[in-house]
């Protein structure tokens, strides 16, 4: 068949016979086939590869002519594909090497050790002699129903097991609090699928991949896709990258998935999974597969950037150091697999998403580590902070003068006697949300670290390209520069000291992982070491071992599950089959026992997780309460200065303000003060608190009053009193202190008076209409939205559980974070009844336990009924004015609960005519209870209080009028 002459009829229903095919055996067929073994789905695949329409299926997955299947082609192979590995494609019809047979050989020695070790442990229970009496047997120590011990009238053999839970039935765990299980099905087909599958891959690398995967990227990127369309993306960028590098290692085959773009999309649909894993609740299973999915492809994608680094091609090996360097700076893809260990769930994630993880980020921090080795620190991206926080050191001193002439020296004589330049630098990433300025700067930070590692041609050629991004302001150089500007301009680059460079030591990247959060899940893993892989058990080890050994640390594990983990493995059997994690368990208890000889509270602190700070405290002691950690040195010559000084400048205003710079060691305010009182100059730190700017008592003279007194009389009848007085007052007072004395002067009697009257017949503006910029939330839109998901989800919870628990309010993206910071957004969540954090105990804002199902709902209604208040009122009065809504300076919360009766009448009544016409809106429970309920009229008082207290913080407006039109 002539595949270019079927018209679109005729590929449309190849196209629906493939995709029905095997959704069909998908749905229906549930048979758990043996491997090796003929199943239906391989005989469905041997039937179209003999029939040809696979040919089709690759012929319409890379004609230019057929970009609208691209989705459905896509879908269609990952269905051909399932229950199948990348691994037993690549070795399907191939001999066995010398190293898997040995792989083997080890795998059945380490079984059979186990088993001959069972053995062993079993005639040493029992003795030689049979006995027809079993006996029985005191437990000591270990107190039965009563006050006596334990009799135990079992085998010792059986001692072991031994649990007072025995008999017991078996307490029955809600669905919710279950632990998540894998899905995972793996199955090897008959040897003819597997041969015939391993062709299509091969072919569909080298004439489809590339352009399949662009066109279906740029669906997604374009929105044109289905729902969750993109986990078929994620898979075929995991499964085909993951035979080609099994398969002769070709990276141009799959270069249209290898790029810092990938990355950036992989780690978008991440965050986006674990954010709707935890409001989407009763979908969380689903949302995790699609999580690990992408998990996944993260780690393939590093896996082949691992790969590319080991190859003997110069240029293959650059553009992975240019991958890796783009990746190691940023900070989104440096924390990512950080951020994934400390929100860690077993109930929602199961162990393979864990096993996957520790995995991957054992395989990121060996590649940075390799890029760093030659190193002494790597430049990576400062991470903004908007809260004040201490510093952290940088191990790495800054190079001196001497050293940057030295490495420009060198440089500059590569730059004159090389020619060739490194292709294929990018300094401006389009993908990136990143602002435009700082990846202008960001471009400065990687020349100028070319050069200091340097590679001359690398620092020029994206010298040319940043000039040929930003040709504006000559930053880096005009147009038509010469051969020595471009010298003189990078000379300039390295002597610069760039503000946004921070330097990274390899260490002080591991601090991070030094947290209990991030430990536990490795312990988790490490109870099923039996069954994990050696690579898993290797990854584990090497994580526990940089925390203890590289950083010293070994605190950090002394913990009481830790230990009896320890006690397991040493305890096996088959123990000599761990031998990596056995020694490493000797290594950890040794230094222990060394400890407890040194701190008589080693083994109380056995019973709790340890960070950072208290590890410290364990090795270099306690602190006091009240006393600081890190208590300043004070020496004689610098006690004789201060006393000097304080002698010196007692009389004057802030006397520690007026030492501080005098001082010749540098210690902070607090420290001086503390040491002058340990010293005996002053009773309390009281008598040296500093004075707070604004608390002056402010003085008027005779003269100032009567001049405001004139301006007040000029300007009492125009539309800005208060405005006129400060533009011509000459007393320098604050706007604040001048309201105030207009009060004390009996000039007005309330501070409303002075406020700036609004031209109501302003033009462009129509009479009593609000803006509709003013019903912006001032950027509130998306975190209201947020809480009333959260209240309504809660809601749900509560209801089908039947018991109330304080729900903690957790911001994911950063617009939600910024609200949680501001002042009108708390407002709103005090009104709701949400509790602020515990100073010291809490971190996030808590939904109350008080809080009834009904009151949540209803505030939730709310919260609905102001966002589309600000959407409908716009609306509806471009249309026909059919509400009007004008701002007045008086009766508030009246005004309020008409707006919102009168538009609770006009939902009731289109709900009536929508039921009457046959035409029925859905509407949510939530909002129905609220907006339906005409008997409780308590409840709709209440939530019209609600309502408009919400409005008011919201929409700051005065006051609110609403002129019902006929249709009301």
């Amino acid at each position: 068949i002539d595949l270019h002459l079927l018209n679109a009829t005729w590929k449309l229903n190849v196209v629906l016979l493939y995709y029905n095919l095997y959704k069909y055996f998908i749905l229906c067929v549930h048979v758990q086939n043996v491997d090796d073994d003929a199943s239906i789905h391989d005989k469905l695949l041997w039937a179209i590869h003999m029939s040809g329409l696979d040919d089709l299926l690759k012929f319409l997955a890379c004609a230019p002519s057929e970009q609208q299947w691209s989705f459905h082609i896509l879908e269609i192979i990952s269905l051909m594909f399932r229950d199948q590995t990348s691994e037993l494609l690549v070795n399907a019809g191939q001999m066995r090497s010398a190293q898997e047979k040995q792989k083997d050989m080890q795998e059945l020695e380490l079984l059979r050790q186990k088993e001959l070790a069972e053995k062993r442990s079993r005639t040493l229970l029992r003795g030689a002699r049979h006995s027809r009496f079993r006996g029985s047997y005191v437990i000591q120590g270990l107190k039965s129903i009563g006050e006596k011990d334990v009799i135990f009238h079992q085998g010792l053999h059986n001692f072991k097991n031994y649990s007072h839970d025995v008999g017991k039935p078996v307490r029955r765990v809600p669905k919710r609090k279950q632990m998540a299980q894998d899905s995972e099905s793996q199955r090897r087909s008959a040897l003819n699928v597997r041969l015939f599958l391993r062709e299509f891959c091969i072919d569909f690398l080298e004439n489809c991949y590339n352009r399949l995967m662009y066109l279906v990227k740029e669906g997604l990127i374009r929105e044109r896709a289905q729902q969750h369309d993109e986990t078929y993306y994620l898979w075929a960028i995991t499964f085909f990258m993951a035979f080609n590098r099994g398969q002769n290692f070709r990276p141009d085959v799959v270069s249209e998935t290898i790029s810092n773009r990938t990355f950036h999309f992989i780690e978008k649909n991440i965050t986006n999974y674990y954010e709707m894993m935890l409001t989407d609740r009763k979908d969380a299973a689903s949302w995790s597969r699609r999580m690990h999915l992408a998990l996944k492809a993260y780690q393939e994608l590093l896996l082949t950037v691992n790969e590319m680094d080991r190859s003997k091609d110069e240029n293959i090996q650059h553009s992975s150091n240019v991958i890796k360097s783009n990746i190691f700076y940023l900070m989104e893809f440096r924390e990512i697999f950080l951020t994934l260990l400390r929100k860690y769930d077993e109930r929602m994630q199961p162990r393979s998403f864990l096993r996957d993880l520790v995995e991957s980020t054992h395989l990121f921090l060996k590649m940075l580590e390799r890029f760093c080795k030659g190193r002494n620190n790597l430049v990576v991206q400062k991470k903004r902070v908007k809260r004040r926080k201490h510093s952290q050191k940088i191990l790495q001193t800054e190079p001196t003068a001497e050293d940057l002439e030295q490495t420009w020296q060198i440089v500059s004589q590569e730059l004159r006697t090389s020619e060739s330049l490194t292709e294929g630098a990018v300094p401006f990433d389009a993908t990136s949300e990143t602002p435009v300025g700082e990846q202008r700067t960001e471009a400065l930070v990687r020349i100028q670290d070319s050069i200091m590692s340097r590679t001359g041609p690398e620092a020029l050629s994206l010298l040319r390209a940043a000039r040929a991004v930003w040709p504006e302001g000559d930053t880096f150089g005009s147009v038509e520069v010469e051969p020595e500007e471009e010298l003189e301009l990078l000379k300039q680059i390295l002597f610069t000291k760039l503000p946004s460079k921070l330097t990274l030591h390899i260490l002080l990247y591991l601090i991070l992982f030094a947290s209990p959060n991030v430990v536990r899940p490795y312990i988790i893993l490490l109870r099923s070491y039996s069954q994990n892989s050696v690579h898993t058990n290797h990854c584990i080890t090497r994580m526990l071992h940089r925390l203890a050994v590289d950083l010293k640390m070994e605190a950090l594990l002394y913990q009481l599950s830790i230990f009896s983990l320890f006690n397991k493995i040493l305890g096996d059997p088959a123990a000599t089959a761990y031998q990596e994690l056995v020694t490493f368990a000797k290594y950890v208890l040794n230094w222990f026992f060394v400890f407890a000889t040194k701190n008589n509270k080693a083994f109380v602190e056995l019973l709790f997780w340890k960070n950072v700070g208290a590890v410290r405290e364990m090795t270099e002691g306690y602190n006091k309460d009240g006393e600081d950690k890190k208590k300043s040195k004070w020496t004689p010559e610098e006690e004789e200065q201060l006393q000097r000084l304080y002698d010196k400048y007692k009389d004057s205003g802030d006397i520690v303000e007026t030492i501080l710079p005098l001082l010749c060691s540098s210690h902070t305010r607090r420290e001086v003060v503390s040491h002058m009182v340990s010293m005996g100059l002053v009773d309390s730190m009281k008598d040296l608190k500093k004075e707070r700017k604004g608390t002056r008592i402010v003085l008027w003279t005779e003269e100032q009053e009567q001049e405001l007194q004139v301006l007040f009389e000029e300007f009492r009848d125009s539309d800005d009193v208060l405005g006129n007085i400060l533009k011509r007052i000459t007393a320098k007072h604050s706007k604040a202190r001048i309201v105030d004395k207009i009060l004390s002067m009996g000039l007005v009697s309330d501070r409303r008076d002075l406020y700036k009257k609004r031209n109501r017949s302003a033009p462009g503006r129509s009479t009593g209409m609000v803006r509709p910029s003013t019903y912006k939330f001032y950027g509130l839109s998306g975190p209201v939205l947020w809480l009333q998901n959260s209240l309504n989800r809660t809601a749900d919870d509560r209801e089908e559980d039947g018991v109330s628990h304080p729900v903690a309010l957790v911001p994911l993206t950063e617009e939600n974070e910024d609200a949680m910071e501001n002042k009108t957004f708390q407002k709103l969540l005090h009104t709701v009844g949400i509790r602020a954090p515990t100073d010291g105990q809490e971190s996030f804002w808590r939904i109350s336990s008080s809080l009834s199902v009904h009151q949540l709902r209803s505030v939730a209604a709310s919260l609905d009924l102001v966002e589309e208040t600000a959407t409908e009122g716009d609306s509806e009065g471009n249309k026909e004015n059919s509400l009007t809504v004008e701002m007045e300076d008086n009766d508030n919360q009246e005004m309020r609960a008409q707006a919102l009766r009168a538009l609770l009448l006009s939902r009731q009544r289109k709900c009536a005519s929508s039921k009457s016409k046959g035409k029925y809106e859905k509407i949510s429970k939530k909002r129905r209870r609220v907006l339906d309920d005409d008997d409780d009229q308590r409840g709709n008082e209440q939530y019209l209080k609600s309502s408009s207290r919400i409005l008011e913080l919201l929409l700051p407006l005065p006051s609110i009028d609403v002129v019902q039109h006929d249709s009301l």
